[in-house]
């Protein structure tokens, strides 16, 4: 565990970022070996088009999973930040309980749903068997997904960022194997990386939860903590929904892109964007892990009230991703194509082509996702959950507009520009946001009042 309320802030910062990195680097390895193998041994354009064309639903669903469990640990850091450890284990035992439930709850709506849902962003004829048959696979997972991430996100609001790299690497490295295994040996074609993904994911959260039952005796609960608590709920789905439906909503502005680039009826398109995305999502990485760093870094502050302590952390951590959003920029603005033919080889060049223009364009707006990257889990950290939604709102009607006048206009070329196109009016609404929320934390702390927050959330 580590106390983020004391200390240098930039060592803090960076030893608790580091190992989020490598973990969400190692994450999208998931996805990165499912397209590198699907791409490789099964094929280039109809199997990789079918993997990706389930995008943007993926994470309509599982963007929800992700959200919800790093909201519901807010309050759980903030009470860590506090002292206060007895009403800590409350929210952690519920917390268990409400994510048990979302878990059944979304498996039970998007497995009998799926053939619809993919009809519904108009996958391609030809393709939608073999979407189907990845997709439902990866949704029969869902409970496996949310262990894996509720598990991660309590030992990171506990300062812990470590031991969820170690269990992530080792899912990783077995979901590697198992695709070779499924794909390669007993060609099992797409199905073979869906399971592969799944299985890895349940690995790596039975190793999470014996690692807490047997390292964190603050995690042991009373009969009393254990109790289902209908206010600790109420608290943690203020905190956890709001995030949870801020990646559905920008996934659902994804679903609107994707439904227009289907309609555009050319898998080379198709394959296309899913490989620009993919290695784009590589570099968002470090955005994300430092992203991450600040909500807990906020959370735990804010329990402390130590304000003057969040605005310099505010401020060096954006000065970090600032310098990191140019090199990456510049990275895939020289060397886009080179970086997509290691994962799809040469073999059809109007890919690599379409690639290295979507990268460029990606790039040269990274700094505007690293802005939002800070603003928004800083908001998150904060207890203003809903003010961060709120940018997701801006994210899509951003990708509306893409799909619905840009893509129309100028088919691929004018996909390339959905993402700096949203993650700068969500900074719009976030940056203004972030100083008057402030100024209203000061006052409050200032004049020592005690007790919850715009959202109901304590402070």
């Amino acid at each position: 565990m580590r106390d983020m309320t004391k200390g240098r802030i930039l060592p803090i910062i960076m030893r608790f970022c580091v190992p989020i990195l490598l973990g969400t680097i190692i994450q999208q390895f998931y996805n990165m070996a499912d397209t590198t193998i699907v791409g490789r041994y099964i094929g280039a354009e109809e199997p990789l088009a079918a993997v990706g064309t389930t995008g943007s639903l993926n994470f309509l669903v599982l963007g929800f999973v992700i959200g919800i469990c790093a909201g519901v640990c807010i309050p759980i850091s903030r009470k860590f930040g506090a002292g206060d450890i007895k009403e800590m284990r409350r929210y952690a035992a519920n917390t268990f309980y409400l994510c048990g439930f979302f878990a059944v709850l979304l498996t039970a709506l998007t497995i009998p749903l799926t053939r619809q849902l993919l009809n519904l962003i108009d996958v391609p004829e030809q393709i939608i068997n073999l979407s189907h048959s990845y997709i439902i696979i990866i949704f029969a997972g869902i409970p496996a997904t949310m262990a894996c991430n509720l598990l991660a996100s309590l030992l990171r609001a506990l300062g812990d960022s470590k031991a969820p790299l170690y269990f992530l690497a080792i899912g990783s490295v077995i979901n590697i194997g198992m695709d070779l295994l499924f794909i390669v040996v007993f060609n099992m074609g797409v199905k073979g990386a869906g399971w592969a993904t799944v299985m890895s994911q349940v690995i790596a959260a039975l190793l999470c939860f014996f690692y807490i039952k047997r390292n964190y005796p603050i995690l042991r609960f009373t009969k009393e903590e254990l109790r289902f608590s209908f206010p600790h709920i109420k608290k943690l789905l203020a905190a956890g929904l709001p995030m949870g439906l801020q990646f559905s909503i920008t996934a659902i502005g994804a679903l609107i892109l994707t439904k227009a680039i289907n309609g555009l009826g050319e898998v080379l398109i198709i394959s296309s964007v899913t490989t620009g995305n993919r290695i784009s999502m590589l570099f968002f990485q470090p955005m994300e892990a430092l992203g991450l760093t600040m909500a807990t870094f906020c959370g735990q502050n804010l329990g402390a009230k130590a304000l003057g302590r969040i605005k310099k952390g505010v401020r060096i951590s954006m000065s970090i991703q600032i310098i990191y959003c140019l090199a990456a920029g510049a990275v895939l603005w020289f060397f886009g194509k080179n970086i997509a033919a290691v994962f799809i080889g040469g073999e059809v060049p109007q890919i690599l082509e379409n690639v290295q223009f979507q990268l460029r364009v990606l790039g040269a707006t990274y700094v505007t996702l690293g802005v939002l990257f800070i603003m928004r889990n800083t908001l998150q950290g904060l207890g203003y959950s809903f003010m961060a939604m709120s940018a997701g709102v801006c994210e899509l009607l951003a990708r509306v507009f893409v799909a619905f006048v840009l893509v129309e206009r100028f088919g691929f070329y004018g996909v390339c520009f959905s993402g700096g196109l949203s993650w700068l009016l969500a900074d719009i609404v976030l940056i203004p946001a972030y100083f008057i929320i402030m100024k209203k934390l000061k006052k409050r702390i200032s004049n020592s009042a005690v007790g919850d927050d715009a959202h109901g959330v304590p402070l």
